[in-house]
């Protein structure tokens, strides 16, 4: 079976995954003890993550270790920078290393954001699986998750999970139609 890159990201009702400054305190409202809205599964699922820099260095800047540093990590930047264990600074042509990527065996691809990581992906038809957690607010402004003037990608629904705390989930495919 070949590998599949799936983007497993959080976005607000109106399709923000920041807020201006790229705070992320509105993801705190659906935060409930114990549930992790299927991460922990999800994250068996894959044994390599692309993120890019931005997302990366504002991780880091948070106080926490990198998160993915168990998984072949690739950090989308363009300004070289020597690697850190299995975290890799990749600053070459992203369809090639997806290509590379799929051609190999291993499990899944997680692409865990931005937006400029997400937006290229798409310009190239490169994401397999949306899973795509509505937050249950509002932000109004921020960084949209879907850049405009990207290409038409169909989709085929896999699942939709609603959870108490008002956050939606939707699984969806790229279509083969």
């Amino acid at each position: 079976m070949q590998r599949k890159v799936v983007l497993y990201i959080a976005t607000s009702l109106d399709g923000f995954i920041a807020q201006p400054n790229d705070e992320l305190d509105f993801l705190s409202i659906v935060e409930q003890e114990g549930q992790d809205y299927g991460y922990a599964d999800f994250i068996k699922t894959v044994d390599t993550v692309i993120v890019g820099r931005k997302t990366y260095d504002k991780v880091i800047s948070m106080g926490f270790d990198f998160p993915h540093a168990d998984k072949d990590a690739y950090i989308i930047t363009r300004t070289p920078r020597p690697n850190i264990s299995s975290v890799k600074f990749y600053t070459g042509d992203i369809k090639l290393l997806i290509d590379k990527l799929k051609s190999e065996n291993g499990k899944n691809i997680f692409c865990d954001g931005g937006a400029e990581i997400v937006n290229e992906l798409l310009k190239h038809n490169l994401i397999d699986e949306f899973i795509i957690s509505i937050i249950p607010i509002l932000v109004g402004n921020g960084t949209k998750l879907f850049n405009d003037s990207r290409p038409e990608l169909k989709l085929e629904l896999i699942s939709t999970k609603q959870f108490e705390s008002g956050l939606v989930q939707l699984h969806y495919k790229r279509s083969e139609n």
